[in-house]
Parts: structure tokens; sequence; C-alpha cells
């Protein structure tokens, strides 16, 4: 049996049966079963698949990787489960290619071993999330440490973690604002850092790893060796997180398709209108059928040629394909979402099945990591160019 084969098994027969306890009690009350399990993915040798080995990982490429991916999206515990979660998997990334020795032995071993959890901060509620270079929060230098003030929020996976990244701005003259912001790692327990609270996300305020909290750094004092990268790269080190990051969201949100597909199907041929006339017979429910397939296929090989194309050239040649994908995907997930809960009828909007919370927790694909609309500016903008258009003239 492959590891691909051998991931896809252990989520229908380990996962599937636990998703019951997530959806009627939390996270909280399904976190000690997943520990125990997450020492038997250790064991089976699937730990960690986007690390390399020295880190206790499988070394896969970035392309190997989505189809984990995939396979792990198919149950809303997989990615935690196997250590490869956002916010997780973009932090053990960055502290892998940027981070110093120190740095990698005090935050990424850890984090890396399961051993702690981590969280990044980014948006803030004052200003627009789709203008990355605007924030208010800053890192002044105060002798060999760093004072932090500022205000975040959708922080995920603060509640329990032991650390987070902060982008903040530390070059406020810099001439181009791309070079403004750094990125600085606290540790949750400084002097300074506070959560303000989860916040509650479709009427569900999670707890722990399913939870997105506002925080605040209120002179907030940590060692300047706690920088990630060079001075001013913060907006560098965001987006090289955030490319290989939509590979890693978009195979997830297949992987939902797949396990929704799968689940409105299934019912399709099990719920009967009338005695012996299930409802799959209905010609309506057949082409969202067929236009859900269609959608699911080319969602993926559009992923899966972006990740090859990262994995070739890197996820700055690669920024037009990450665009594309980032709002495609998004919209075929929720288009088939929505198909599978409406062919389960009342059913798919209660938490008897797994639809509901992936529609409350997922509705956002279509926000974070750049609304679709600055994704299509950027597709549209590039083609249009290739005619002579140039967006940046007025007419």
């Amino acid at each position: 049996m492959n590891y691909l084969d051998a991931i896809s098994t252990f989520v229908q027969e380990r996962l599937y049966p636990l998703e019951p306890i997530l959806l009627q009690e939390g996270f909280d009350a399904v976190a000690p079963h997943l520990d125990a399990l997450r020492q038997e993915v250790k064991a089976m040798g699937l730990w960690a698949p986007h690390l390399p080995p020295d880190f206790g990982g499988m070394g896969l490429t970035l392309t190997d990787f989505a189809r984990v991916s995939e396979a792990l999206g198919r149950s809303p515990l997989g990615h935690y489960t196997f250590n490869c979660a956002a916010p997780d998997i973009g932090n053990m990334e960055l502290l892998h290619t940027h981070g110093t020795a120190e740095q990698q032995e005090r935050w990424l071993r850890p984090l890396a071993a399961g051993a702690i959890r981590s969280c990044f901060a980014m948006t803030e509620p004052e200003h627009a999330g789709s203008n990355p270079v605007w924030m208010s929060t800053t890192a002044r230098r105060d002798g060999d440490a760093y004072v932090i003030d500022g205000h975040k929020w959708f922080t995920t996976a603060a509640d329990g973690a032991a650390f987070t990244i902060v982008m903040a701005v530390t070059n406020p003259d810099a001439p181009k604002p791309h070079q403004r912001a750094s990125q600085i790692i606290v540790p949750l327990d400084a002097p300074g850092f506070s959560i303000v609270r989860n916040i509650s996300m479709m009427g569900e305020r999670g707890t722990g790893w399913l939870s997105h909290a506002e925080v605040r750094f209120e002179r907030c004092r940590v060692p300047q060796s706690n920088r990630l990268g060079g001075e001013g790269e913060g907006f560098a080190l965001a987006q090289e997180r955030l490319g290989p990051g939509r590979i890693h969201h978009c195979m997830r949100w297949i992987g939902i398709c797949e396990r929704a597909f799968d689940l409105m199907c299934r019912y399709a041929v099990s719920r009967e209108l009338a005695p012996g006339r299930p409802i799959a017979g209905q010609q309506v429910i057949q082409h969202w059928i067929a236009e859900s397939r269609a959608e699911i296929d080319a969602a993926r090989f559009l992923v899966l040629d972006a990740a090859a194309k990262i994995d070739k050239v890197g996820a700055a040649a690669a920024r037009i394909e990450i665009s594309t994908i980032k709002f495609f995907v998004a919209n075929v997930l929720q288009r088939v979402l929505d198909r599978a809960i409406q062919v389960h009828g009342g059913l798919g909007v209660t938490d008897d099945t797994v639809l509901a919370f992936w529609w409350r927790h997922e509705r956002a694909a279509r926000i974070y990591d750049g609304a679709d609309e600055v994704h299509k500016d950027v597709v549209a903008r590039h083609v249009l160019r290739q005619y002579g258009f140039d967006a940046g003239r007025r007419v």
C-alpha cells in the first residue's frame, strides 16, 4: 500500500468516527482522541508530510503534498492529526527556510514534533485585509529588543498556541510600502500580549486549533533575535508563505468537495420521494452531480499544475496560477457544498452530517488569503497587458 492509500484508509477508518464528537462537543472534546492518533501517524512514518526527514517529516514536494492535502481534507480532523494544519504548516515552512539555528531549535523542532502549536498575526480590524501593506502595528527598536504595539484579529489558533509570528512595521520611512514591515516571533506568554476574545464565527465560538482570535500587543517586548529574515522583509516572507499555502488550502478544499460529493451521491440513491423512487432519479439532482464531478476534476488539474510550476520555478513566477486557483477552487467548493446540502434537505443544515460544519467554516474561503475580487483583478490585469491595456492608465 502506498502512502496515499495508507493516509486515505486512516482518515476514513480512524477520523470519520470521531467527527460526531467534534460536531456535537467541539475541538476540546475530540483533542484527547487525536493525541493518541497523532502518535500512530508518527509510527506509520506519515507525520508532517511537508517537512524534510531531518525535522521528522516525509520530505514530499509541493506537488506530492498537494495530493496528500486532498486526502486529508476529506475530514476536518485530517490535517491537524498529521501535523500539517494551518497556521502551523506555514509557520513551519517559514522557520525551516528563514529561521536561524536558534529559532529552529527553540520553535521549529517542538512545532514539527507536535509538542506545541502556533499562530500568525497579520490582519487588523482597522484596515482592509486586501491591502497587506497597510497596517498600524509597529515594532520599534529599544536596545536589543523590539517593543510591539498593535491590534490584530483572525489570528487563527491563538487559543492555546505557544507563539505567534506577527507582521509589524519596523521601517515606517522606507521608500517602498512593501519594505516597511518585518515578521517577528512573539511567545504568547510575553508580557504585553493578550487574547481579547475568540471571535464568534457564524454562531460558533471555537476553541483551541479551531478558533480565530482578536489579540493585542501593548508594549510587548521581545529580543531582536526573534525577527525572521531581514528587517523590512515581512511582506516578501508573507508572499512566500502564502503561495504554497494556497496550494495547501485549495487541495484541502478539493478533499472537502470529494467528501461532500460522496455524501450527496449516497444520499441521493438512498433517500426516496416515495417507495421505490429515490431522489437520484430527479434530473436536477443528476445535473448537480454531473456539474460537481466536472468542476472538482477541473479544479484538481488547475491546482496540481500550479503546484508543479511552483516546484519548478518558485512561487513568484507562478503568481497568476496561484491567484487563478484561489478564486476558482473557492467557488467550486461553495457550489459543491451548497448542492450537497440541498440534496440532503433539512438534514443538510444539521450537525448530523459534516456539511453544515464546512459551510460555516469554509464560506470564508472566498475571503481569506485574498478575496476573490483581488485575485480576479490580478489575473485580469495580467491577461489585458498582453492586449496593450495598462490598468494604471486612466481613460
